[in-house]
């Protein structure tokens, strides 16, 4: 089987790995990312193997668009790394098909307490506690100060204090009528699908619904076409029929001043605030009725269960885990750092950081998992098509209903994705 990638080798001055008495290989696999945040990873597997002697780290560096279908095929061919790293919600596949070992009882305790309870439920399926990640994620709304104020739209502070659904259609026909074309919202509809699943999932949780009955995944009937999933829909429907949604294909709505309103995540921050300076102000999502939610989760890893020696990836693990570590990686991709004494010392999250409210989301429970069902995918590609079909005009209910077919088809399919025995012997199943 021939595996198409991008190699990066780090090698510290005087190793060499094929000697016989020289430090044990620990092959990583990571994404490609954007520049930054892949020189830092980079630099972190340099540094650590400054830091020790008795292990070498090879990073090899993987195109983002094919790194699941390449880690498919490595694993059929018995050919994966020692360490992963992989998007959060494909964790749960890997992991039900027996790619990953459980971590829980290899990091220390002292690691495991220190991480945002948002990555340790990201990393967890089936009670047992399979990847982690050194950051996390977060959506809010940003907004022009200037613009709210000039239409008279109450400022919310903090997610307690979170719009309702009528106060935010309220504030929407209140921006309109001060904008020349009506358009004041931007919905990032020029990203890429699983962003739908993941931004606008959490509106259904907020009005009491979701994606599937996470009692046991076995079906999502009666909750994603449910009548709170439903009606939330509905009012998202609203804003495009309202005219109130800029369809942003030049990625510039915001940033050029044509709404007043952007609803996307963390890492639009750094564009933002140089667009708009002091007018840049952050809020919650709004309220469907049962609080404010967010999405949560991003990339992380998790140690196959081809690795010789699993205490190396853990040493490695640990040591990006460091909070001089996290606040790199955070400082080069602008997430949210994975711990609460790194996002204490982050100049972006900690108490009186411009981006306090997203690690605040996390620490106090207004975020949402991505379901942890080795049927995410399909969930996820369901959904994406089901928010496509309602933004372009079609019958909510009946959109829904054919978004559930799709996924209890897939669940039915598969037995209901029962444990896969053969494969749970291969791994070791310590709990955290």
């Amino acid at each position: 089987m021939i595996l198409v990638i991008i190699a990066v080798l780090f090698l510290p001055s005087g190793c060499g790995g094929g000697e016989k008495d020289g430090p044990e290989r620990l092959d990583i696999w990571i994404h490609s990312a954007q520049p930054d945040e892949r020189e830092t990873l980079l630099a972190q597997v340099d540094r650590f193997n400054e830091s020790q002697k008795e292990i070498e780290a090879r990073a090899t560096v993987i195109p983002e668009g094919s790194y699941n279908g390449q880690v498919q095929a490595s694993a059929v061919a018995g050919d994966l790394p020692d360490l992963l790293e992989f998007d959060g919600p494909y964790m749960y596949n890997y992991a039900w098909q027996g790619m990953l070992l459980a971590i829980g009882d290899r990091l220390p305790g002292s690691v495991t307490r220190a991480l945002l309870p948002t990555l340790i439920e990201q990393g967890t399926y089936n009670d047992t506690f399979y990847s982690v990640g050194n950051y996390d994620s977060g959506l809010g709304l940003y907004a022009d100060r200037g613009k709210l104020e000039k239409a008279g739209v109450r400022v919310p502070e903090g997610p307690a204090g979170a719009w309702t659904i009528a106060e935010f259609n309220s504030a929407l026909a209140a921006l309109a009528e001060q904008d020349a074309d009506g358009k004041v919202l931007d919905l990032k509809l020029n990203y890429g699908n699983e962003y739908f699943t993941y931004a606008y999932s959490p509106v259904l949780v907020s009005a009491g619904g979701d994606l599937i009955d996470r009692s046991d995944y076995q079906s999502a009937d009666g909750v994603l076409n449910g009548p709170e999933s439903v009606q939330a829909m509905k009012q998202v429907q609203g804003w495009f029929e309202k005219g109130y949604v800029d369809q942003n294909l030049d990625d510039a709505a915001f940033t050029g001043g044509r709404v007043a309103l952007s609803w996307v995540g963390h890492w639009e921050y750094g564009r933002y605030s140089k667009a708009l300076g002091e007018e840049l102000v952050i809020l919650p999502l709004p309220d469907f009725g049962n609080g404010t939610r967010t999405g949560q989760g991003s990339w992380n890893w998790g140690i196959t269960r081809f690795a010789e020696k699993p205490e190396n990836a853990v040493r490695f693990l640990e040591f990006i885990l460091q909070p001089g570590e996290v606040l790199a990686m955070v400082e080069a991709n602008g997430a949210v750092p994975g711990t609460r004494t790194a996002i204490e010392q982050s100049r972006r999250y900690k108490e009186d950081g411009p981006l306090r409210l997203f690690a605040v989301q996390l620490m106090e429970g207004y975020s949402v998992p991505r379901p942890r069902t080795p049927a995410y995918p399909i969930i996820s590609s369901a959904f994406a098509e089901a928010f496509h079909d309602i933004r372009n005009g079609g019958d909510v209910q009946t959109v829904l209903d054919e978004a559930v077919r799709i996924i209890d088809q897939d669940i039915q399919t598969n037995n209901g994705y029962p444990p896969q025995e053969r494969k749970k012997e291969q791994a070791d199943h310590h709990h955290l």
